[in-house]
């Protein structure tokens, strides 16, 4: 099977490689398991120095970068600039803190009984990395920088449509300075996935997909007994309460809806206004989302580009039709032009009911969803009926109206006031179907390590030969 770049501003095919033979992974295997047992023994200060020379590469390299990846994904040339910054920053977060976080933790010894007690934080191994499209470097770094910095080293599999992107990382590190067989990228299809999983020289996995990709990873290694993370999709809600600022909620959900061309799995998807304003929001909402200018990625002027590949886009068509023909009124939207390249409008679709896929699915493209509730206890309800957990949004001025949605809102991640999004330094990660686990900040470096106790007892009384004699 051909591993291929397809740009989907055009829908050419740019450049394609062939899948590696089970003789190439299998040497890769072996190099990170050799990798790994002299790089668990290097220094943080080493570490560090390698993971910042790979910042500075970013730096250098942010516009070449962009563009690579904005022809094999469809997003916009402005956005891929500012992935290739956070990433950079992610490595010099994970450089000046790796050693902090990873710290021996000391215990009470009295408490104990014992004159040391602490924790140790040590590396699992090679974890296998398999990765999504949408943010096709960013999603590797959440990985890559705190892996790298607790000392495991990496094997990512990633998106097939990817390539140039998997392969850039794969020499970003190996320029950067870190050993040979550190990270290596593995170019194989999906269905190769399972034994790589299985081989016990692969200690872990972490998975960013969709759903059904994360039950079928946890299965794996649940029954070879291996850890997993799981980063899986999301239907997140964005409810907005009369005491909001209903211009800039407007502002930023037409935003939130529509960043990396709606492809984002933290996206605001389903906006639950209450009734006393609704109207108001609707028609702002509405008139913010058609003016996003959709075209070619490259150019500075676009807010949003293709869909990533032509089977995205058709089942975005055949989500949105399925809601039309049930009864959702379209007030912006629902055609895809008919011209060359995987590009879909935003669209605003209301009058969802729970029959139509756009309420149950999640949906991957510029798509957003309307309802109108009562009040808080109806937008809570209607914000937790869904499988999914990951992000949620709420709009509101009022304290207590804060307070309850940071109690209730069954959610990862909770913004008031504000749009989701991920930082090094806060956890990030869902409940339900949105997955297990947390990437970044301190959580998420421990997630592969081995969290050992440490118990010392005191030094017994050496004892004299014959003296009980």
């Amino acid at each position: 099977m051909a591993i291929v770049t397809i740009n989907p501003a055009t829908g050419e095919t740019v450049k394609t490689y062939d899948e590696m033979s089970e003789a190439d992974v299998d040497g890769r295997l072996a190099a990170a398991a050799t990798a790994h047992a002299s790089y668990r023994l290097t220094s943080f200060e080493d570490r560090a120095g390698w993971m910042r020379r790979a910042a500075g590469i970013l730096d250098d390299e942010q516009e070449q970068v962009a563009a690579m990846m904005t022809t094999e994904m469809g997003k916009t040339l402005r956005s891929a600039r500012q992935e290739v910054a956070k990433c950079a920053g992610a490595c010099r977060f994970y450089a000046d803190h790796a050693a902090s976080f990873l710290a021996d933790e000391a215990a009470d010894p009295d408490a104990a009984g014992v004159e040391s007690a602490y924790v140790r934080y040590q590396p699992l191994g090679p974890v296998l990395a398999i990765m999504p499209w949408n943010f096709p470097l960013w999603q590797a770094m959440r990985f890559a920088a705190p892996g790298l910095m607790a000392g495991n080293v990496g094997l990512l599999k990633h998106a097939s449509n990817v390539p140039q992107t998997a392969l850039f990382l794969q020499d970003l590190f190996a320029r950067a300075g870190f050993p040979a067989g550190t990270f290596q990228t593995l170019l194989i299809s999906s269905g190769r996935v399972e034994p790589v999983l299985r081989d016990d020289r692969v200690v872990a996995a972490t998975l960013t997909g969709s759903a059904a990709a994360g039950q079928s990873v946890a299965s794996i290694a649940g029954r070879v007994i291996k850890k997993v993370v799981l980063e899986l999709g999301g239907s997140d809600p964005f409810i907005v309460m009369p005491s909001a600022d209903v211009p800039e909620a407007a502002r930023i959900g037409a935003f939130a809806r529509c960043i990396n061309n709606g492809q984002s799995c933290i996206a605001a998807k389903r906006f639950i206004v209450v009734d006393e304003i609704y109207d108001e929001f609707a028609r702002q909402f509405t008139e913010q989302m058609a003016a996003k200018v959709v075209g070619d990625p490259m150019d500075r002027e676009t807010d949003v580009g293709p869909l990533a590949s032509e089977k995205q886009r058709d089942r975005i068509e055949k989500q949105v039709a399925d809601a039309v023909a049930k009864g959702a009124k379209v007030l912006w939207g629902a055609a895809a032009p008919d011209s060359p390249g995987f590009y879909y409008p935003p669209t605003v679709l209301a009058g969802i009911t729970p029959d139509m896929r756009v309420h149950t699915e999640e949906v991957f493209g510029p798509v957003a969803t309307l309802y109108r509730v009562s009040d808080i206890e109806e937008a809570l309800d209607v914000a937790n009926g869904s499988q999914f957990g990951l992000g949620a949004n709420a709009w509101t001025s009022d304290q207590k109206e804060k307070d309850r949605f940071i109690r209730d809102l069954a959610a990862g991640v909770i913004f008031i006031n504000g749009n989701v999004t991920s930082y090094p330094q806060l956890p990030f990660g869902g409940v339900k179907h949105s997955g297990y686990g947390r990437e970044l900040s301190a959580h998420g470096i421990r997630e592969f390590c081995n969290i050992k106790t440490v118990w010392i007892g005191a030094p017994q009384p050496a004892r004299t030969p014959g003296a009980t004699e």
